[in-house]
């Protein structure tokens, strides 16, 4: 366990403790160069996808996840939220794939590991809020992602 934040998710490599998961991404993508790196190798990419990612850490799991305690006019602003955030979204993986199906473009990456987990929630959130998600782009990137043996493994299907 994460001795500062009481949270869960913490890699231990060597008998030292890495935790936070965009933390323990960026870890795993340094300490094992000869693999497949998950970030960008340009400084630009390599930022964008760092922000990114942040922006899904706090933005989207926050707003997902609100609406479940959410009713009455609490929950139309929730769905506002959504909408707003995910709009960003969509024109991040416009800009970040370059026409490629992923946020890296051709080659599947961080912020794919990043956001893929929430695929689910996004089905589920058009269920609670009574409403259908307009994004184009998004719903071709989780289709894709999910053709993916890693991800089928262990995202549940939406």
């Amino acid at each position: 366990m994460n001795p500062v934040y009481k949270k869960i998710l913490v890699l231990i490599h060597n008998g030292k403790p890495i935790c936070e998961s965009l933390i323990i991404l960026q870890y795993i993508d340094e300490a094992w160069p000869a693999s497949k790196r998950f970030l960008p190798s340009h400084p630009y990419d390599h930022a964008l996808a760092r922000f990114w990612a942040n922006f899904v850490e706090k933005k989207i799991y926050e707003v997902v996840s609100r609406i479940i305690r959410s009713n009455g006019d609490a929950l139309e602003e929730v769905k506002h939220d959504i909408f707003e955030n995910l709009e960003h979204l969509e024109g991040a993986l416009k800009h970040m794939s370059k026409g490629g199906p992923y946020f890296g473009g051709e080659e599947f990456g961080f912020m794919d590991i990043v956001l893929i987990p929430f695929a689910a929630w996004f089905h589920t959130n058009e269920i609670i809020g009574n409403f259908k998600l307009p994004f184009s782009l998004l719903h071709a990137w989780v289709t894709k992602c999910m053709e993916r043996d890693n991800v089928k493994k262990i995202v549940p299907t939406p």
